[in-house]
């Protein structure tokens, strides 16, 4: 992953709206939902959605396949898999396998 993409995929997810449907996709996996679902779920009006799930589809987070008249949306999630990987790849001076998970307040790694 690149610094652009990644600016782009950040930018997409700054929207609470985007973010939560996003977190709904990703609670749905892998089968995912369709619009309806979304909007109901979210109580969010149809055009309202379909702004959101057009700019979610040209920055990659989201996959989409048509089934009949419906289209069920799915969390692209091989590409926030890399975008972690993309913010983590230095840690720990890049050593990530040193680096703690737990509690924030400690140190990021583990002393040698």
């Amino acid at each position: 992953m690149d610094k652009q993409l990644a600016t782009t995929l950040f930018e997409s997810l700054a929207s609470g709206i985007r973010l939560d449907i996003f977190r709904l996709l990703v609670k749905h996996a892998p089968a995912g939902l369709v619009a309806g679902e979304i909007a109901a779920l979210l109580a969010l009006p149809p055009t309202n959605l379909s702004f959101h799930l057009k700019a979610m589809l040209h920055a990659g987070l989201l996959g989409v396949t048509q089934e009949g008249r419906y289209q069920r949306y799915r969390a692209n999630l091989a590409l926030i898999e890399d975008l972690i990987g993309y913010l983590t790849a230095e840690c720990c001076a890049g050593h990530p396998e040193h680096c703690r998970n737990a509690d924030p307040a400690l140190p990021c790694c583990d002393g040698d």
